[in-house]
């Protein structure tokens, strides 16, 4: 089957900036993907056309009209069968429609007749130089534009943040915009890229990178025919990237059902992605992760981490953890190891790691004077929460502003904890993570992104 990429000068506009969008197959039935695709593009600040020439009278108050013909609309939602698809873009095409998201399903995923009609599909959208999205994709969502091309019911409960995802799946993307919702961020952008009629990573990577809202993008790979030009616009990339490449194991029947995905060996992605400035993980929570540390903060200078715990037991878990990536653990200078006898006479472990036994005032400035030491390059801490200590926000504020260092800080409390002083730590520009081993993940990510994949 031939897969055609098109190249386009802005990026994808249409898809990002749309001047009008027109819903076909728009429904005023609950329920129908025509209705749940206008409930969620209803919230984008253009003008919205819901087509359907069986249907009269309004949906979300917007006036049903029977062509896309009849609109000035740049971007469509496909919410219609299969096999009617060929000639709805087609009449796409004829309306200057420049861009198309095909939900639907049974193309090359399915081989054969599938395979025929994405290929025709694909002729029609490259007359008429048109952006298809899909098909076999659940859509994509900017929220901070309010733009949500999909059909999931309350994606447009997703957050802004500044992480921008691509996923072959985009119920991975999805879920994943869920989880950093659920965990208060949220994403610059979300691209589920399907079937990838004329619309892969290679097109919507660079475009992510020319986003000023997005600090790095992470990826979800299951195959793709073209896999040069997926790591080359990972390596022309300014814009940190991340990568979860699906496969250690056999998968590709399954992984060529869902989204027409070839089989490959995974050594072609692992030698590809063995480069400085681009990460690889093995779960989407350490994607999201490495993509949230990656973001909000600084490049590290090298592999030295100083380690500071208010508890021994998860500190020692980071340690083991780190101490299997590319990470070292510096001794401490002179002028350090004063500090910290004279801020805590008596320390319960004053080497690095540093483990002050239990949280206490003086926490914040124990963590100040191993962010503050020459040998070290990136910090990583943990604490229980402590409801008469709190987290040493105040000293972290600081610690940031004047310390171009990497500042992890792994938690453990109430709600309300988290709530409020965690969220002050984020917007100071220290990434926070839950568990230990999060935490130590997220700093193994920085060291990748210096080093290149191990």
């Amino acid at each position: 089957m031939v897969q055609y990429s098109l190249q386009f000068s802005m990026s994808l506009p249409a898809l990002f900036d749309p001047d009008g969008v027109a819903v076909i197959g728009a429904s005023a039935t609950p329920g129908k993907l025509g209705n749940d695709a206008m409930s969620n593009v209803e919230a984008s600040d253009t003008e919205i056309y819901p087509v359907n020439p069986s249907s009269s009278g309004t949906v979300f108050g917007y006036e049903f009209v029977d062509s896309v013909r009849e609109t000035d609309a740049e971007l469509a939602l496909c919410c219609v069968p299969r096999h009617l698809q060929p000639d709805v873009i087609e009449e796409c095409g004829e309306a200057g429609v420049e861009a198309a998201v095909i939900f639907a399903g049974g193309f090359a995923e399915m081989g054969g007749d599938g395979a025929e009609l994405q290929h025709a599909i694909a002729e029609t959208a490259a007359a008429y130089d048109m952006t298809v999205l899909g098909p076999n994709t659940a859509g994509y969502a900017i929220p901070h534009k309010g733009l949500y091309g999909s059909f999931v019911p309350r994606i447009r409960d997703v957050g802004t943040g500044n992480v921008g995802l691509v996923t072959q799946s985009a119920g991975v993307g999805i879920t994943m915009s869920f989880q950093l919702t659920r965990e208060g961020y949220g994403i610059s952008a979300m691209f589920g890229l399907g079937n990838r009629m004329n619309t892969g990573f290679a097109d919507v990577i660079p475009a992510l990178d020319d986003d000023p809202r997005t600090d790095a993008i992470v990826m979800h790979v299951e195959g793709t025919d073209d896999v040069d030009a997926l790591l080359q616009a990972c390596q022309t990339a300014e814009t940190p990237v991340v990568a979860f490449k699906v496969g250690e194991h056999d998968i590709a029947d399954l992984a060529k059902a869902h989204t027409a995905a070839p089989a490959q060996d995974n050594a072609i992605y692992e030698a590809g992605f063995d480069q400085p400035g681009l990460v690889t993980v093995s779960s989407t929570t350490e994607l999201l992760d490495a993509g949230r540390a990656l973001a909000d903060s600084p490049t590290p200078d090298g592999p030295n981490v100083g380690l500071v715990t208010a508890q021994a037991g998860p500190g020692i878990i980071m340690t083991d953890f780190l101490k299997g990536t590319a990470a070292t653990f510096p001794g401490l200078t002179d002028e350090t190891r004063k500090r910290l006898d004279d801020i805590l006479p008596g320390i319960t472990y004053t080497e690095n790691p540093v483990d002050t036994g239990r949280p206490m005032p003086e926490f914040g400035a124990v963590i100040d004077a191993v962010a503050r030491d020459d040998n070290v390059d990136i910090v990583l801490v943990y604490e229980i929460y402590e409801d008469s200590l709190g987290y040493p926000v105040a000293e972290l504020e600081t610690l940031s502003a004047e310390v171009d260092k990497p500042i992890c800080f792994t938690v453990a409390g109430p709600d309300h904890a988290l709530d409020d002083e965690r969220r002050q730590m984020e917007a100071a520009g220290i990434p926070t993570f839950d568990t230990p081993e999060r935490g130590a993940q997220a700093v193994g990510a920085l060291l990748d992104s210096i080093s290149g994949a191990e």
